[in-house]
């Protein structure tokens, strides 16, 4: 490798290590999970969780969603996306047994904020939630799914918020 390709990279990866150290200081483990488009559908991308001291960090990066639109988001029981149509993963991650609802109100550990897509079907967006952890315990995420529905979450709908179809599947994963 050259010497300006080594030089290069390197200017890249500290720009981008400083670029997650301005917005964030991250405490703890870290998870991700590689997200891959259900049957007949084109959502893909990564999502990033970082424990903070405030929750969890999610930095969602997806593209192939649909424009201008707004689609809900959750943490399921299982991290199982055989089905190809994302229902092998159960129904929202519940721990604690609460209702279907917002961050700012009772809800499921697994209700995440809805992502808002721009015109061209693309999100790249930091979220910061409460109730779900990546460290051992009741309320950890590790080893479930991820899925993006192809509607937005009305947060009052039981247990689901009516959000339509799974049309992204992931597995969160640890990672370090």
């Amino acid at each position: 490798m050259s010497i300006v390709k080594l030089f290069s990279l390197a200017a890249v990866t500290l720009l981008a290590a400083c670029g997650h150290a301005g917005h964030m200081m991250y405490s703890g483990p870290g998870a991700r999970a590689a997200m891959e488009p259900t049957k007949g559908n084109t959502a893909a991308g990564m999502v990033g969780f970082h424990a903070t001291e405030a929750g969890v960090m999610v930095h969602v990066s997806l593209s192939g969603l649909k424009a201008n639109a707004e689609h809900g988001f959750h943490v399921h029981e299982k991290g199982d996306c055989s089905s190809g149509d994302g229902l092998s993963t159960g129904g929202h991650f519940n721990p604690a047994g609460k209702p279907h609802g917002p961050q700012d109100g009772d809800h499921h550990a697994g209700d995440l904020p809805s992502l808002k897509a721009d015109a061209a079907g693309k999100v790249d967006v930091h979220l910061q939630v409460n109730g779900i952890s990546l460290a051992a315990g009741p309320t950890s995420i590790v080893g479930r799914g991820l899925i993006v529905h192809a509607m937005p979450d009305d947060y009052k709908t039981q247990p689901t918020g009516n959000a339509g179809g799974r049309i992204a599947c992931g597995v969160i994963a640890a990672a370090p």
